[in-house]
């Protein structure tokens, strides 16, 4: 009677056990499951961020190149034709004392500014003149294009020993500087802007624009509906997004609006 307890003790024991282990197997088993499943969702989200840089990418470099065929056009076609003109009418043999002398002088002022205004946006659009003489330049460059219009007192901070930040970075900055003072422009009915570059010793570039304008909710620009509404917006976190930067905007409506990004390098 005692051998049967016993063994009826020990089938219970080795059952509990056997038991044991198939829990422990179900669950291992279920983990592993699991954890492979969320292996693959995280690959798959990777993929799918991936697919959708390479086609921001390609996005932004074909709009790149819009640009340059747009700058190209400009310079080659319209900008010969205001040259023919302004030649043409600076052979006409009229006198100071003709009626039509000082009409033709306004008319050949006003020539002479489309055609420095048109080799202006040129310039301001074409990619390889961007990457040739670099990001301070570019930005100086428009800058002064706006300080000689008169709508806005323009102050320009260089920080720091300048270095080159590679191509495609320098180009994506200057369109987001670009933006951003367009909507400013725009939008802000600013009397002052201040852009800000500073090229620090560490490896990260930190870049500033900042106006005194109206403001606007940053919120209300994400929520709204409006297919056109934060395009800009969208665009300027895209291209920052691609070069690895962090963008941060700062702004309530009648307090200006300031916009800071860091920008990480990899130095030599």
């Amino acid at each position: 009677m005692q051998d049967q307890n016993q063994e009826i003790l020990f089938l219970i024991v080795m059952g509990g056990l056997l038991a044991l282990v198939l829990v422990g197997f179900i669950v291992t088993i279920l983990f592993l499951y699991q954890r492979k499943q969320h292996k693959q969702e995280e690959e798959l989200t990777r993929l799918k961020e991936e697919y959708d840089q390479e086609l921001l990418k390609s996005q932004l470099e074909i709009q790149e190149t819009t640009l340059k065929s747009i700058a190209q056009e400009l310079h080659d076609n319209i900008g010969q034709v205001l040259s023919v003109v302004k030649l043409s009418l600076a052979v006409l043999p009229l006198e100071k004392e003709h009626q039509a002398y000082a009409p033709l002088q306004h008319i050949r002022d006003v020539l002479n500014k489309a055609v420095y205004d048109l080799a202006d946006l040129t310039k301001s659009l074409h990619t390889d003149r961007i990457a040739q003489i670099g990001l301070v330049e570019s930005i100086r460059f428009d800058l002064e294009t706006l300080r000689k219009t008169g709508l806005m007192e323009v102050k320009f901070d260089l920080r720091g020993e300048e270095y080159r930040l590679g191509e495609q970075k320098e180009i994506f900055i200057f369109r987001i500087f670009q933006e951003l003072v367009n909507n400013i422009l725009k939008h802000a009915k600013a009397t002052q802007l201040i852009i800000s570059l500073n090229y620090t010793s560490e490896d990260v570039f930190l870049f500033s624009v900042k106006d005194n304008g109206v403001g606007f909710s940053l919120q209300e620009k994400k929520d709204s509906t409006s297919p056109l509404n934060g395009v800009g917006l969208k665009s300027m976190l895209n291209r920052s997004k691609l070069i690895g930067a962090k963008m941060v905007f700062n702004s309530q409506p009648g307090k200006g609006t300031t916009v800071n990004m860091e920008v990480p390098l990899s130095r030599a």
